[in-house]
């Protein structure tokens, strides 16, 4: 008589860490992270001067605040599970400060309801240093997006 041989299908968590992948994968995370925690930094730091300078609705430092805490909780998610939604999440979150900050020094956008009309046609060292993390960051979320997606599908396959 042979052993009674039981078999289980994997659970599947909604939230588990992803085994580190090799290189790249670590290589994107960390591009990914680092450019939020930028972003978040900058965006810190010229707070207190953006709620003086656009102090009508919600004002521009409360703005640059949600923004950072945004960022740095998004950071957080890509550095420990790293799966499609951190990458996701951080593509938006990075994305859309990189189209804010461009436009807003190109184009003079009125207030948007509580938002305050924040054009600045200037460039500045720390405005310049967040633009930057913040394209390569979004290229880099990208990247990691599509390759979590493909390592996803080859899984289910």
């Amino acid at each position: 008589m042979s052993p009674a041989v039981t078999t289980t299908a994997p659970s599947r968590r909604w939230f588990s860490p992803r085994p580190w992948r090799g290189v790249p994968d670590v290589a994107l995370r960390i591009t990914v992270v680092v450019a939020l925690v930028v972003d978040a930094v900058v965006h810190l730091r010229l707070a207190g001067g953006y709620q003086l300078a656009f102090p009508d609705g919600v004002g521009g430092g409360t703005v640059f605040r949600l923004e950072s805490v945004v960022a740095l909780a998004v950071a957080v998610l890509v550095l420990w599970w790293g799966d499609e939604r951190a990458h996701g999440a951080a593509l938006v979150v990075l994305l859309s400060a990189f189209v804010a900050v461009v436009l807003y020094r190109y184009v003079p956008v009125p207030t948007l309801g509580p938002l305050p009309s924040m054009y600045e046609p200037v460039w500045f060292t720390e405005k310049s240093v967040s633009a930057v993390a913040e394209g390569v960051g979004a290229l880099a979320a990208l990247l990691g997006l599509l390759a979590a997606r493909r390592s996803a599908q080859a899984r289910s396959a």
